[in-house]
């Protein structure tokens, strides 16, 4: 039960800024995120307890004020409405608002600009308790003396290094890694969620192009087996079976079989 005496007096969502207006350092910080938050719609698209923002802000009662919110990257919440009532929108994730609900994933992009991922922001998400932390730093990890793939767990109210990519997050039941994939046509690595087994779930244009070259295997495989058809009944003729024998030999009709030697025009 959580004590709704801990948020008197605390400001509404309406009466927060949505943003600390800071502009992003590269466009994988705005592309990545939200690139999670679409799969999203495709793997949990008939679940209604989830909300995942991007570049959004988090309001909480943990820092130095609850007017000063920590914007990350991305984050996922569970166990929330994907809609505020009303079907209203989120101007920004006001915990007080969510009955104490905190994220249980945060994701952190570093960029060229130092954004202490590594040191306050830790210290910030765990006073917070998200569960789970995630640092991505694919240019700059030499730099930061660290890897380009970090996951931190919270145990015991501390964060701890976690090993094994893709990261199985069994509490939120998806994996988190990193995979070559493709954004807009363009071959690139990836942040993509993974199922249980280590399974990357693809996007809706994967999907779409995956389904595309199942029908064209399944086409061909056609083909192939009538032209097989064709070549063993033209074989069984040319060896002098009647027509009854080759449709019992292979399993046809009968009409088949005419039909084959009508076309081919071995009748």
């Amino acid at each position: 039960m959580v004590r709704t005496d801990l948020y008197t007096n605390l400001p509404t969502s309406d009466e927060l800024p949505c943003s600390d207006d800071t502009p992003v350092d590269n466009e994988d910080q705005n592309l990545l995120p939200n690139y999670l938050l679409f799969l999203l719609y495709l793997i949990w698209g008939d679940r209604h307890d989830w909300y995942f923002g991007a570049d959004m802000a988090i309001y909480h009662t943990t820092g130095v004020s609850p007017k000063v919110p920590v914007v990350p990257d991305g984050f996922l919440s569970v166990g929330v409405p994907r809609r505020k009532p009303g079907n209203k929108s989120r101007k920004s994730y006001v915990v007080w608002e969510e009955d104490g609900t905190v994220p249980k994933f945060v994701l952190e992009m570093a960029s060229w600009t130092p954004g202490n991922e590594y040191d306050d922001k830790i210290t910030l998400y765990e006073n917070l308790g998200v569960l789970y932390y995630v640092i991505y730093n694919p240019d700059y990890w030499q730099r930061d003396r660290h890897q380009p793939f970090e996951v931190y767990k919270l145990v015991d109210g501390r964060y701890q290094l976690q090993i094994g990519e893709p990261y199985w997050m069994p509490e939120i039941g998806l994996g988190i890694g990193r995979s070559q994939g493709s954004l807009g046509g363009i071959p690139r690595e990836i942040l993509s969620w993974f199922d249980a087994q280590g399974n990357r779930y693809l996007s809706a244009d994967e999907q779409a192009q995956q389904a595309q070259q199942q029908a064209q295997q399944a086409q061909l495989q056609v083909q192939q087996e009538r032209q097989a058809r064709l070549t063993a009944i033209a074989q069984l003729h040319e060896m002098g079976l009647a027509p009854e024998q080759i449709a019992q030999a292979l399993n046809m009709t009968l009409e088949d079989v005419n039909q084959q030697l009508q076309d081919s025009g071995q009748d």
